[in-house]
């Protein structure tokens, strides 16, 4: 008959082979967040998956009022925009994705500022130092509204998920929630956001 023995480990032993243990963890924890974060700022946080949609008249809900502080000094009011069709876009720089598409959303603003569109940026999760350095290089115009704490993206957390980082939010005349974008956007599909919006707010 095999007799087997037990191995007993001095507790120092013992310690040494916890710690290698979590160890061992932590570093599969961390290679697990590296494949959606890849700089300080954004740990936590994902890339959208690139999904659009644009609601139904019946299926929208109206989007929350607010106001927020700007980058450079002021305050910015959702509720001067009323009437109007509204592009929020949701972004940081140190995200990725919105560097590739801070020069599309310029595009588009421009192509549609005189038709009653008004963008406004969310820079979240940042500070104001490399917000506004993003905003020098990229030649940003719209205005662009800091929030370093995520309050305010959470606000849409019914139609936009917090963590999706860049993503576009659209508010149809009537100030309802209208589409999303979840991911960077081309030109091609935000303008399929925006148009349908763009007839006679209804009574």
């Amino acid at each position: 008959m095999i007799r087997q023995q037990a191995v007993l480990l001095h507790p120092a032993h013992r310690m040494r082979a916890g710690l290698v243990s979590s160890l061992a963890v932590l570093a599969m924890i961390v290679l697990g967040a590296c494949g959606s974060a890849t700089a300080s700022g954004d740990a936590g946080f994902v890339a959208g998956d690139g999904s659009l949609v644009l609601l139904d008249e019946s299926a929208r809900s109206p989007a929350p009022t607010w106001e927020g502080e700007l980058l450079g000094g002021g305050t910015w009011r959702s509720a001067d925009t009323a009437g109007e069709v509204l592009v929020i876009n949701v972004w940081a720089s140190w995200c990725a994705p919105c560097r590739a598409e801070a020069p599309v959303l310029e595009e588009i603003w421009l192509e549609f500022a005189d038709q009653g569109v008004q963008f406004v940026g969310l820079d979240t999760r940042d500070t104001e130092a490399a917000a506004l350095a993003f905003i020098e290089r990229y030649g940003v115009t719209y205005p662009n509204i800091i929030d370093t704490d995520g309050r305010l993206q959470l606000l849409f957390s019914d139609t936009l998920p917090p963590q999706a980082i860049p993503s576009t939010l659209v508010i149809d005349r009537e100030g309802r929630v209208a589409g999303r974008a979840l991911g960077a956007v081309s030109a091609s599909s935000l303008r399929g956001l925006i148009e349908p919006l763009l007839g006679p707010t209804s009574e």
